[in-house]
């Protein structure tokens, strides 16, 4: 076998294999929008087992979930909370990831040991402090009280670093000889250049944020002011074992990020691949 004839077998065995896997992947979602149009006869029958509807689809299963919850509210009260924690986590990343990678001052590397070990530090552990603070502030059942865990976050700090220190010293330098001060440098020069870090630290707080249930749930018992993922946890208390109607609500509530990414899936494909990371 020639080596074009290996490479070309090579290629298709790798497409075949992420052709299985993207199957794989999608199968549950697939399985989510059949069950939502389903009775809950057909969801829960085992023998026979049922893969599409078989007394037609019932769409009626999405306007019982919609007129049971304000969607609209939910939608925006996420929405919001995703764009403010993405606009934080960014901003006060980026400024330390900065003085972290390319800065001198004392105490440099203990501070830096600081945010590492907050990494390690299981999130649950804030809660409480958290909790407290917000409650000192008055923004219980707020967008502030749901924005708040996001206003800085020490794995942006990490990557923000990470990417600064990947960049070249004379540029700094060259801007040094031009009369540049330390704010003109960072924002005129290496910000910029980081820009492919921070849209990578964007996706992922919007990602953390729009799974978010814990906090929303503890911060904002008001219906009117709580998130997808905590007017999810209520819906299964709600409608116990509707399976469709609890499937139907599944649907409305991913609908949001399935627009984001469409809209700005190019910014996705290149912060993951730029970053290293995988979703």
């Amino acid at each position: 076998m020639d080596i074009k004839t290996r490479d070309r077998v090579n290629k298709v065995i790798m497409y075949v294999i992420l052709i299985i896997m993207a199957f794989i992947m999608l199968v549950p979602f697939v399985w989510m929008i059949l069950t939502a149009v389903k009775t809950n006869q057909e969801a829960i029958s085992v023998d026979p087992f049922f893969i599409f509807p078989q007394n037609g689809w019932h769409w009626e299963n999405f306007i019982t979930v919609w007129k049971s919850y304000n969607f609209i509210i939910l939608y925006k009260n996420t929405l919001l909370m995703i764009f403010f924690r993405v606009v934080c986590a960014c901003l006060t990343a980026t400024m330390a990831g900065y003085a972290f990678g390319r800065l001198k001052f004392p105490g440099k590397n203990i501070m830096f040991s600081l945010v590492l070990i907050q990494m390690m530090i299981p999130a649950q552990i804030f809660i409480i402090p958290q909790y407290l603070m917000v409650s000192k502030l008055g923004w219980l059942n707020t967008t502030a009280g749901l924005v708040f865990p996001g206003i800085v976050t020490a794995f942006g700090t990490y990557l923000l670093k990470t990417g600064y220190e990947g960049l070249p010293m004379d540029l700094e330098e060259a801007a040094g000889l031009d009369g540049c001060n330390i704010g003109q440098k960072f924002l005129k020069i290496m910000m910029p250049l980081t820009r492919s870090s921070m849209v990578s630290l964007g996706i992922f707080t919007a990602l953390f944020a729009f799974k978010d249930l814990m906090w929303p749930m503890i911060v904002c018992t008001n219906s009117a002011t709580t998130t997808l993922s905590a007017g999810l946890a209520k819906m299964q208390g709600q409608y116990g074992s509707d399976y469709p109607t609890m499937m139907a609500s599944a649907v409305l509530a991913v609908i949001p990020m399935i627009v984001i990414y469409i809209i700005f899936q190019k910014q996705f494909v290149e912060g993951i691949a730029t970053s290293g990371g995988k979703l």
